[in-house]
């Protein structure tokens, strides 16, 4: 498990507090909670002493908690099966969906009592041949999240559970393409349900032209055109009073006016304002290839125009 911490943790978690964050959405993979080493921590400099030695759990156990001393939320995201790449599904890699699922009732047994953790992202970015409203048991995210779901909350019943959307292969789409985890056109016919009430939360990942040039992007109508794709693949949910929405991802490296990827985190954003939507940013490190991260490379200054961009969102 790499941990990616070149800084003090607690330090790290002071700087994102005081940008006006309220949130972590901490990533973990289902081979981090069965390792007992982890790498990706920089002692050299003798920051994070006191993590030496410890396990990935035992790592987490320490962040969370500093959070929680802090003032801010966690949000655990599945983020990976193994520590390589985002499987298309549930299962893969070597991991069977019981493997993904028990690891889920780990972290709930080990977290459902920290009062700073507020549930689930149960699988990050479902794509390729996942589907949704299918009711093919092998691919359907929806009925997955629902096995999960429920799994997770006979442990921590008081969690949201947070479900992404998938790529496509939902049946009657209006949109003909979506990024990984972005296309929740399925919920209208098909929502999650759990067994208990009033825990489901959707979260959509969106991003602009600076990690991929999508169909949508070369549409001589940009950004005009992104409102009412935002509104057919996620925003519709909170509309229809179906559940509350979380966008889970969004970011970029240009925030300017003068570029494609600024103009459409911009635009973006003042979606998010005036639709009064939660979200989250990502990332927070900087070696995200695609995105950077809220800190330069030198993972301690601040990158002024992003924290400019979102000040908006910070602020209200």
């Amino acid at each position: 498990c790499s941990s990616d911490l070149a800084r003090d943790y607690k330090e790290m978690v002071a700087q994102i507090r005081g940008t006006g964050f309220n949130l972590i959405r901490m990533p973990w993979s289902v081979n981090a909670v069965r390792s007992t080493a982890v790498g990706g921590i920089d002692f050299s400099k003798g920051a994070n002493a006191e993590l030496q030695g410890l396990g990935p759990l035992e790592v987490l156990d320490r962040i969370v908690a500093e959070a929680g001393r802090q003032g801010l939320l966690v949000l655990l995201d599945c983020h990976r099966l193994n520590d390589a790449q985002i499987p298309e599904l549930w299962y893969g890699d070597g991991f069977t969906e019981e493997d993904w699922i028990e690891s889920w009732r780990v972290m709930a047994r080990r977290y459902g009592g920290a009062p700073n953790v507020i549930g689930a992202d149960v699988k990050n970015e479902p794509h390729g041949a996942a589907s949704w409203g299918t009711d093919d048991p092998k691919t359907d995210f929806r009925l997955a999240a629902e096995r999960c779901g429920d799994a997770i909350l006979k442990i921590a019943p008081h969690w949201l559970i947070v479900v992404e959307g998938v790529e496509k292969n939902v049946p009657g789409q209006e949109l003909p393409g979506h990024w990984w985890g972005g296309n929740l056109e399925g919920v209208r016919l098909a929502p999650v349900r759990l067994a208990v009430k009033n825990r489901v939360v959707y979260s959509p990942h969106e991003y602009g032209p600076g990690v991929h040039q999508s169909e949508w992007f070369k549409d001589p109508a940009f950004p005009a055109n992104m409102p009412d794709r935002w509104r057919k693949g996620f925003y519709y949910i909170v509309e229809a009073k179906i559940a509350p929405v979380l966008v889970g991802e969004f970011g970029g490296r240009q925030t300017g006016a003068d570029t494609p990827e600024g103009v459409w985190q911009r635009a973006f954003v003042d979606f998010l304002a005036a639709k009064k939507l939660g979200f989250v940013y990502w990332s927070w490190n900087p070696n995200s290839g695609d995105t950077g991260g809220m800190v330069g490379d030198d993972w301690l200054t601040l990158v002024e125009p992003k924290r400019k961009l979102l000040a908006p969102l910070l602020d209200r």
